[in-house]
């Protein structure tokens, strides 16, 4: 990987967790402190989910899945991913994300009947 790549990537990185950190996150780049953490993920700091980050201009999405999902020990995996000049986008596979719409819509369901949990 090339010079550029890298500082590219570990910007990218930065990009994304201050990104989600405006949503009220708190999220860092493992290798921000000490070099890395032992965690796999690009970013940390939602629980369960395993970031991977790609700031890049030519992806491979199913690639960057693919490693993704063998880093992610467990942890629902995540791609976020853009190009220059252009939004964030998530990947995630669907059976996930449809298990994490299931558990929106049980929990807004609960808050609308009042039950306290």
């Amino acid at each position: 990987m090339a010079v550029n790549s890298k500082k590219k990537g570990a910007e990218g990185e930065r990009e994304w967790a201050h990104f989600v950190n405006q949503y009220g996150f708190e999220c860092r780049r493992t290798a921000q402190y000490c070099g890395k953490s032992g965690e796999a993920a690009d970013v940390i700091g939602i629980e369960g989910i395993h970031q991977e980050v790609k700031r890049v201009e030519h992806l491979n999405i199913y690639e960057a899945m693919a490693q993704a999902q063998r880093d992610c020990g467990g942890k629902m995996p995540i791609v976020a991913h853009r190009k220059n000049r252009k939004p964030w986008l998530v990947t995630m596979r669907a059976e996930d994300f449809l298990e994490i719409l299931t558990k929106a819509q049980k929990y807004d369901s609960i808050i609308k009947q009042g039950v306290s949990l």
